[in-house]
């Protein structure tokens, strides 16, 4: 069992990563049916929280049968993130969770998200205010470090344990790299080993399969590991991982009515959480990747990205059922 503050997770828990307008309630929703054992909203500008901005307060709604759930929060003053820890704390998350890996530019020019690793004093100050002003188990996602010559994620790692952090996420490529090139698990793995480490270490990056997740998991030996980009309309890939870890053997491709029945779901949820136009909206980036890989499918998205009402997207549901009944999935992973 891994145990963050009160919060208690099976052995080697696979955690969904937040990530900006895609982990929102509804498609958490659909990664909790299919196995995440921890998950965490769309991170959310401390700032924004403080000015009562409407899409920030939106991003705090969790619901019950997502627990456990983090909140997760990113900011460059330390005030700021006092008072937005309390505005979290407010709802009741299981934890309150800090990015400081966020490689976007207007993030970083503020001064947060991964711009916070070239100035570790800030950082250990920001976490300080936000544990100071909240009983919730505060944990931390970051990077290995600025970029190659700045790897600092040792110093990073001892610090923040030092003041109370509970857990730690690394996505294992530096704010140089973005999303590119491809994540290095060693320095991960180097904090683990670290004999002054006792909180629980997280990897995050470039887990799109079981295969890769049971070579990380024996490789590197953190107590977990946390999936982004893979669970992009592939909610099944935490319980594919799962299987895979027990059996060594692959669940079946989700069948069409699988994937069409993951599709109206989200829709249904989104349109419930966000009104019908905005749900509606909002799925269209979705239906891509549900639908991924199907042979002659551009006429059937063309139409779910531009039909406007829920009853003719359901009978478009229904219609891509029938056509591909008998279609057969490869593993996209």
């Amino acid at each position: 069992m891994v145990k963050i503050g009160n919060i208690e997770l099976p052995d080697f828990p696979l955690l969904l990563a937040p990530m900006e307008d895609v982990s929102d309630p509804p498609f958490r929703r659909l990664c909790k049916q299919h196995g995440a054992d921890l998950m965490y909203s769309e991170f959310i500008s401390s700032e924004g929280l403080i000015r009562d901005a409407v899409k920030s307060r939106k991003k705090l709604d969790i619901f019950d049968y997502e627990r456990p759930i983090g909140i997760q929060i990113f900011g460059g003053d330390e005030d700021a993130m006092a008072l937005s820890a309390k505005i979290v704390e407010a709802v009741n998350p299981d934890l309150v969770d800090i990015n400081f890996g966020c490689p976007v530019k207007k993030v970083v020019c503020k001064g947060a998200g991964a711009g916070v690793l070239k100035d570790v004093d800030l950082m250990v100050r920001l976490t300080k205010a936000v544990i100071k002003s909240t009983h919730l188990p505060v944990t931390v996602k970051t990077r290995l470090g600025w970029d190659e010559n700045s790897i600092n994620i040792d110093e990073v790692a001892e610090r923040l344990q030092d003041i109370g952090v509970q857990a730690l996420t690394v996505h294992a490529r530096t704010r140089a790299q973005m999303y590119k090139g491809h994540s290095d698990w060693t320095h991960v793995e180097r904090v683990k080993n670290n004999p002054r480490i006792t909180m629980p270490i997280f990897g995050n990056g470039d887990i799109d399969s079981p295969e890769k997740a049971l070579e990380y998991k024996n490789r590197f030996g953190l107590d977990g590991m946390m999936i982004g980009r893979a669970a992009i309309g592939y909610p099944w890939i935490f319980d594919e991982i799962k299987h895979y870890f027990k059996t060594g053997e692959h669940l079946p491709a989700p069948t069409i009515t699988d994937r069409v029945e993951a599709a109206r779901n989200h829709l249904t949820w989104a349109m419930e959480w966000k009104g019908e136009h905005v749900g509606i909206v909002e799925m269209r980036r979705h239906y891509t990747n549900y639908f991924k890989g199907i042979h002659g499918f551009k006429e059937y998205r063309q139409q779910l990205v531009t039909l406007n009402d829920a009853e003719s997207l359901f009978k478009m549901l229904d219609l891509i059922q029938d056509v591909y009944s008998d279609y057969q999935f490869v593993k996209q992973h």
